[in-house]
């Protein structure tokens, strides 16, 4: 029962951990720390490497395994641990590190006991490997969880990616020349994902190697990651294949946590407590000590769950197994479909934003239920969750997975007329936010020749303004104005408050195409009131880049500003992709009209909204295209090349939400006189003017220093001393200052 520390194994990723471990063994007061985690993330080898490390610290150091046959009777293991800890050879006062590792389901209770006998031995220290706490009073815990998983800013630095990190030292134990290359990234950080990071799942992965490609290897996982297998004879049954390594995690359950488990099994990671049904959390805890249900993320206070790989994969086979048709993913689809179908009335009302960011935290689970439910055939119900799914994709950038769910489910036989109708004309508006107005009214069209069989007025005229606003898009500006005026005089005579909405903001987009700012304002303004007055942040939010276009238009960038500023701060509130990299040039642009000394930040929102863009797959009209492109060429010639190349690949790494910030950091507009601005400007010597308008163009202490040929202490005083003359207390506002007098 006494086990060999084992051959020099490399940690990766683990530096933190093993750092943290290291420190508490060695603290004089400490007299247990249980290592947990879930069976396979490596808590053996971490504490084996440690304990390896340490020898010098302890007088006597003894490995013991819990689970070994004949120890797991708390007697037995007592008795051994006190043979191996006050055997011959230890010296008086010496302290023991006793590694008591693998306390685990029936060896949990053994171990225990052995530590609290060990307890009256001051010179004892254990350390313990456990899926759980083993609940021994002063014990203390350090948990260990997979390794992270790559995420959507790590394409450059995958390789820094400690999941990847580990497959790709294990290929290459496989394979020598493996190497992590453009053509197979993808693939690896896919794989690293769908194993959710977990090292020993990694390690079999990267064996498979030997027989499969990456690309090839990701697309077997999909769905079923037991199928690995193939680890070290020498190794513990469980880990010798995920199969095994699953049915180990789940021995001992009781027969409600292991239906509960199945029940959850069929659920996509990232799932809320409300959405899948569960009001009672003390049932959940069984499987979180085990870390059989992880948290993988909260969203505004609400816990965001998982049931990790293996034991999905494997609980959603013995979930199959006893029902024999799928309950458990009918259950699933339809408790989504609901969800769904509930959410809508409170889409284009005051709750949007909760619910927009409720259907983006939970899109995985509503398109595995729309999976579900087209191929078992229920054509109806499938439609049903594509169309009220239409403001959740639009805003979540999923343009062109919309597209083809349209065009899937429209396919299905004895699919109503009605139904086919509205998803052409919904697919119809993905087109077009795609950046193809031409197929955009063409599905309208064919919408609208569907619906007339139909006879729902409503929805035609819906249909009608949609035609209208893809007309718009694609030039034909008379027959989108015949087409918008007619489509929003029947939606406000029937009362639809937010289409009418709709289809004024579009009328006046027809009437500011054919030169008539006026009514142009006037409708636009109306759309805007009624779009505040339900609670449409999204239409509110366009409805302020018109009115902000417009607003430049007359000459009055200012309150282009305010208006643009409030949009931003509209698509940051409901999680907006499609329409926000738009709106992020458009602020850009607007800093350098009337900003130039922020060109490292229009640069950076450029940048941001490039790659935004590109994550969704929508086309951009020419005109504004060549307007971001002139605006790049501007910027690449009046900064440094270092400089703008800086800012560019700042930009590229930006989330969604740091863009919404970077551009809202910006100084807002001054209402200061000239001649304010010019005192201002007197104030500094002309040094301390050079270094203001460094700091605004968002240089740092060190590049400001670099460009002078000075000190970087000599900026830092200088700084300093405009922050004072200035009033100002921070460099945001020492830019905001350079802005009113640059």
């Amino acid at each position: 029962m006494s086990v060999a520390l084992g051959p020099d194994t490399d940690l990766v990723g683990r530096e933190v951990q093993a750092a943290a471990l290291r420190e508490r063994l060695l603290n004089p007061s400490v007299r247990l720390v249980t290592l947990t985690g879930r069976a396979g993330v490596g808590k053996t080898r971490l504490a084996r490497e440690v304990v390896r490390g340490l020898g010098d610290a302890f007088g006597r150091v003894v490995t013991l395994d819990a689970a070994a046959p004949g120890g797991t009777g708390t007697d037995a293991l007592t008795a051994l641990a006190r043979a191996r800890t006050e055997g011959p050879g230890r010296a008086p006062g010496s302290r023991v590190l006793l590694l008591l590792d693998g306390c685990d389901h029936e060896a949990r209770e053994a171990a225990a006991g052995a530590v609290v006998a060990l307890a009256d031995d001051p010179g004892v220290v254990v350390l313990a490997t456990a899926v759980e706490p083993l609940g021994v009073y002063g014990e203390q815990l350090l948990p260990l969880g997979p390794l992270p998983v790559p995420g959507d800013g790590d394409g450059e630095d995958l390789h820094r990616v400690a999941s990847v990190a580990l497959f790709v030292r294990r290929a290459r134990d496989t394979d020598p020349s493996f190497a992590l290359t453009l053509e197979n990234s993808g693939a690896v950080a896919d794989i690293c994902t769908l194993l959710g990071g977990l090292p020993l799942a990694l390690e079999l992965a990267a064996l498979r190697l030997r027989l499969l490609p990456p690309r090839l290897l990701a697309a077997r996982l999909r769905g079923r990651t037991t199928v690995l297998a193939g680890g070290p004879v020498n190794a513990p049954a469980r880990h010798r294949s995920l199969a095994a390594l699953a049915e180990w995690s789940c021995r001992g359950l009781d027969p409600a946590a292991g239906a509960l488990l199945g029940r959850l099994s069929a659920y996509e990671p990232g799932f809320g407590l409300a959405a899948a049904g569960i009001a009672d959390e003390e049932g959940l805890e069984p499987l979180m000590d085990r870390g059989l249900l992880t948290v993988v993320a909260e969203e505004r206070g609400e816990l965001r769950l998982a049931v990790p790989e293996p034991v999905r994969s494997h609980a959603r086979t013995r979930a199959a197994e006893a029902d024999g048709a799928g309950a458990a993913a009918d259950a699933h689809a339809e408790r989504y479909r609901r969800l769904v179908a509930a959410a809508l009335p409170g889409l284009a009302g005051t709750g949007q934003d909760r619910l927009l960011r409720e259907a983006a935290a939970e899109s995985p689970n509503v398109l595995a239920a729309l999976r579900r439910l087209h191929e078992r055939g229920d054509g109806e119900a499938a439609a049903a969750l594509v169309l009220g799914c239409h403001l959740p994709w639009l805003a979540q950038g999923r343009l062109r997975e919309g597209l083809e769910w349209c065009d899937e489910v429209a396919d299905c036989r004895q699919l109503p007329e009605a139904l086919r109708a509205r998803l052409a004309d919904l697919s119809g508006v993905f087109a077009l936010a795609l950046g193809d107005p031409q197929e955009s009214v063409r599905r309208h069209r064919r919408a609208l020749a569907l619906g007339k069989g139909v006879g729902d007025r409503r929805r035609n005229a819906l249909a009608s303004l949609r035609l209208g606003t893809a007309l718009l898009r694609s030039g034909d500006t008379s027959a989108a104005r015949s087409v918008l005026v007619t489509a929003h005089s029947a939606l406000s005579g029937m009362g639809a408050t937010g289409a009418g909405a709709e289809a004024a903001f579009e009328l006046a987009a027809a009437l500011r195409a054919e030169g008539d700012r006026r009514k142009a304002q006037e409708m636009l303004e109306k759309a805007e009131e009624a779009f505040r007055r339900a609670g449409d942040g999204r239409g509110l939010a366009g409805a302020l880049r018109a009115l902000a276009a417009m607003a430049l238009e007359g000459d009055e960038p200012e309150r282009a500003e305010t208006a643009l500023r409030e949009a931003l701060r509209l698509y940051e509130a409901i999680d907006e992709r499609s329409e926000l990299p738009a709106a992020l040039e458009e602020f850009a642009l607007l800093l350098l009209r009337t900003q130039p000394a922020q060109r490292p930040r229009a640069v950076r929102l450029l940048a941001a909204a490039d790659v935004l863009r590109q994550r969704t797959g929508a086309e951009v009209p020419q005109e504004w295209r060549s307007k971001a492109e002139q605006a790049r060429t501007e910027l690449g010639a009046r900064l440094d090349w270092p400089d703008f190349a800086t800012a560019w690949a700042e930009g590229v790494r930006m989330a969604a939400p740091t863009a919404v910030a970077e551009a809202l950091s910006a100084p807002a507009p001054s209402h200061r006189t000239v001649a304010g601005a010019a005192a201002e400007a007197q104030s500094l010597t002309p040094r301390q003017a050079q270094v203001a308008l460094l700091v605004a163009e968002g240089l740092t202490n060190r590049h400001i220093a670099a460009r002078l040929d000075i000190s970087e202490w000599t900026v830092v005083n200088h700084v300093r001393q405009v922050m004072r003359r200035l009033g100002c207390t921070s460099r945001v506002q020492v830019a905001g200052a350079v802005g009113r007098w640059a």
